[in-house]
């Protein structure tokens, strides 16, 4: 593996010279700070390195419930199911049981496939839902409250994970996360400060649980959930309990009581979707990726098919060039984003178009090397793909998410994103049950052409419909050798800024030379078509934006964003790398 070249190293002590803000799946210009890693760590930053399995994920204590289930001789799935289940205990801003979800499965004897238990709209929810009498949209109303949450498919998604996929029990399987809730976790000033959200004050169970009815946890305290404890048990025992027996009711009773729209018919009616994930090639590696109603997988590989016409190494990381080529190529592949992804059960889509290698030579045709396009400008290549979808086509993510990966002894590879949406969600709590419910409503376009919370524009393809599953930019992604070996798993929250983060990450390793560890923390920069601008994460040198200013952009510099928790395989070795985001202070990249 090549060493980092200077101007990377330079880029990269510059990096560690900003600060670093809490922003996951959330508001991306959330100004909150956390101290970076030294300057002398990024110089010489190594990923953690384990013989035989590992777990990457935000909180060290969700890492070790996988480890420890994998000690216990779980596989892949299993880990990845009490990491997920150990995450809505302690890490409750993202981690949930009250969200939803994508899984990406890579199986040593070469199976792919994808579990979609991503939240669904209720059956009473409409087109227009979240507009007044002129037609404008409500502020924060599909955000925030009752009237926000979609039906919920992360208990669902792990359930079925676990019984079809792993080699253990649920009850066992959920131990560490139920052992969690009970005994309690000590919190970090990071995590005590998470819970001083304005929002969560709101809502009076909210404010009981997380925030001591405005008695706050300090650093160092214990945080013990009796009440989620309680509905975790029940769940281990009787999953089915939560979406047709008492907490389903009681669940249901509680949305209604607060206005919202959820009905046990509702939960009764929630499935998971096994699909077929997105497959494409980089050079000799293999992409499998997340497929709609995530839009994660097909833009990053028709970004990665615009790319592959470049020699990237030329330009070096994060250098103006290569940066421009990467924005073009991320440019092109969210305008078609735009137009054409939502759910693939009620609407049509051109997957097998939009991941053509001679639709990306035609969008590589419109690329000026040395020249920004302005998005106004762009032309889709012509006689590609059909016109984009219309109402009448129609068949009647923020921005806390989390990401975590898990390789086992056997080759298994998992690859989990999971999401409340915006941060705690709606910032309801389910009384009496414990546990946060998502906002996820507002991934759908409530109105045509207006931005969601994270400026993205949506499409009649991602129009509110009944059980309808909104559009997502979650990107669980595994990458296989040309032997079908895994190289490298990755994944990452940041709203609209996911496809972008894993395709910066998998460019620098593939490309460029950094190690893992190196490539999640290397400072970020994204473009999604509109608004047509270039967002840049602190770190870049003077000379950097300088060039990329020359070159026509319109830049701005915001907090950082995301938060990659990804593996590496050394090809050599064959040892595993884990590469834990260092914008976070209480994350864990560990195994044996």
């Amino acid at each position: 593996m090549k060493r980092p070249h200077a101007a990377l190293l330079s880029t990269l002590l510059a990096f560690a010279l900003g600060a670093c803000a809490h922003a996951q799946d959330a508001a991306p210009d959330d100004s909150r700070n956390h101290p970076a890693v030294s300057a002398e760590q990024l110089a010489t930053e190594k990923p953690v390195r384990t013989k035989h399995a590992m777990v990457v994920s935000i909180h060290h204590a969700a890492t070790d419930a996988g480890v420890e289930i994998l000690r216990e001789g779980g596989n892949a799935v299993d880990a990845a199911v009490a990491t997920e289940f150990a995450l809505a205990v302690v890490h409750p801003a993202a981690g949930n049981i009250g969200g939803g979800g994508f899984m990406l499965i890579h199986l040593a004897d070469g199976k792919n496939t994808f579990l979609d238990y991503r939240e669904r709209a209720p059956q009473a929810a409409s087109e227009n839902m979240y507009l007044d009498k002129q037609g404008n949209v409500i502020p924060d109303a599909s955000i925030t409250g009752y009237k926000a949450i979609g039906v919920p498919g992360s208990v669902a998604g792990m359930v079925y994970a676990e019984k079809k996929y792993g080699k253990l029990t649920l009850e066992q399987v959920m131990a560490p996360a139920i052992r969690l809730a009970t005994d309690g976790f000590v919190l970090s000033t990071e995590e005590a400060g998470e819970y001083h959200d304005k929002t969560l004050s709101a809502f009076p169970e909210s404010k009981r649980i997380f925030q001591r009815n405005g008695n706050y946890y300090q650093p160092g305290e214990f945080f013990r959930q009796p009440d989620l404890a309680k509905t975790l048990r029940t769940i281990a025992k009787d999953p089915d309990d939560f979406y047709h027996g008492a907490i389903a009711k009681k669940l249901a009773e509680d949305i209604q009581k607060g206005g919202g729209l959820i009905t046990t018919e509702d939960l009764a009616r929630y499935t998971v979707k096994e699909r077929e994930p997105v497959t494409g090639t980089y050079h000799d590696l293999t992409v499998v990726s997340a497929p709609p109603p995530s839009s994660g997988g097909i833009v990053l590989i028709e970004a990665l098919n615009i790319l592959e016409g470049y020699n990237l190494t030329r330009w070096k990381d994060r250098t103006p060039e290569e940066m421009h080529l990467l924005v073009e190529a991320y440019r092109r592949a969210y305008m078609d984003r735009s137009d054409y992804l939502g759910d693939p059960d009620y609407v049509k889509i051109p997957l097998e178009q939009l991941a053509s290698k001679d639709y990306a030579a035609a969008w590589r045709k419109s690329i000026v090397e040395d020249t920004a396009t302005p998005s106004k400008d762009l032309k889709r290549p012509a006689g590609f793909l059909p016109p984009p979808p219309t109402m009448s086509d129609i068949r009647h993510e923020s921005t806390q998410t989390t990401h975590f990966s898990v390789m086992d002894a056997d080759g298994d590879a998992v690859s989990v994103t999971t999401t409340l949406n915006n941060g705690f969600g709606s910032a309801v709590t389910a009384e009496g049950l414990g546990f946060l419910l998502n906002d996820e409503m507002d991934d759908f376009a409530s109105k045509q052409g207006v931005p969601n919370m994270y400026g993205l524009i949506q499409g009649p393809a991602n129009a509110i419909e009944p059980g309808k599953r909104p559009l997502s930019a979650m990107t669980p992604t595994i990458v296989l050798d040309k032997g079908g070996k895994v190289r490298l798993v990755l994944g990452s929250p940041g709203g609209g800024r996911i496809i972008t983060t894993v395709a910066n990450i998998l460019l620098s390793t593939v490309d460029e030379g950094l190690n893992i560890q190196q490539a999640v923390d290397a400072p970020r920069f994204h473009h999604q078509y509109l608004p047509d601008v270039l967002y840049l994460e602190p770190g870049f040198s003077d000379t950097t934006i300088e060039g990329l200013r020359a070159m026509g952009y319109q830049l701005k510099i915001s907090s950082h964003w995301s938060d990659g928790e990804c593996i590496a395989v050394d090809p050599e070795t064959g040892e595993l790398e884990g590469g834990h985001d260092n914008r976070h202070t209480f994350g864990k990249a560990a195994g044996y």
